[in-house]
């Protein structure tokens, strides 16, 4: 078993590429997103179910705050805002500072209401082989290595930005 072996060497003293990090973790984002589309269907990507969980906890927000509390560069959340915007689930509103303020709209609520019933589903869809404490776990180890990586991506998340916004 993978869980059980010390990392292995290849031939080449080459990784095994089952060792390898990067390559697990892709692997684990293509079932994750596979999953989220199965589960949801394909009206709303798991980036714009992230923001619109974000504009529901941190209504009126600006769109660099948004990016920063949900790990995305600024030009991906003003596009992915765009996108909502023409969808009818949130609304701009101009700030100062040439910012945008965004909030959700009822339609906007509506689809994250329908998304959050199916949740659990896909919760269990992609942690059912898991015992409940390897659940806890798996989403510990996976909390604690984002924590740990978090300077390292190119967006790092800032989940105390909003705090100092309002400060």
């Amino acid at each position: 078993m993978a869980a059980q072996h010390a990392t292995r060497l290849v031939e080449d003293n080459a990784l095994a590429l089952d060792d390898q990090p990067g390559h697990l973790i892709r692997r684990a984002q293509q079932i994750a997103v596979s999953v989220f589309h199965r589960t949801m269907g394909s009206e709303i990507t798991p980036v714009q179910y992230a923001i619109l969980k974000c504009l529901r906890a941190a209504p009126g927000i600006d769109q660099v705050t948004l990016a920063q509390e949900v790990a995305l560069d600024t030009s991906s959340a003003a596009l992915t805002a765009a996108r909502l915007e023409a969808k009818g689930w949130i609304a701009r509103q101009a700030a100062p500072r040439r910012q945008r303020c965004l909030f959700l709209t009822a339609q906007g609520q509506d689809m994250l209401e329908r998304i959050d019933t199916r949740m659990p589903d896909m919760q269990q869809t992609l942690l059912g082989g898991f015992s409940a404490n390897d659940q806890r776990e798996f989403l510990r180890l996976l909390r604690h290595f984002t924590a740990t990586n978090n300077a390292m991506s190119r967006a790092p998340q800032r989940p105390q930005a909003r705090a100092q916004a309002q400060a």
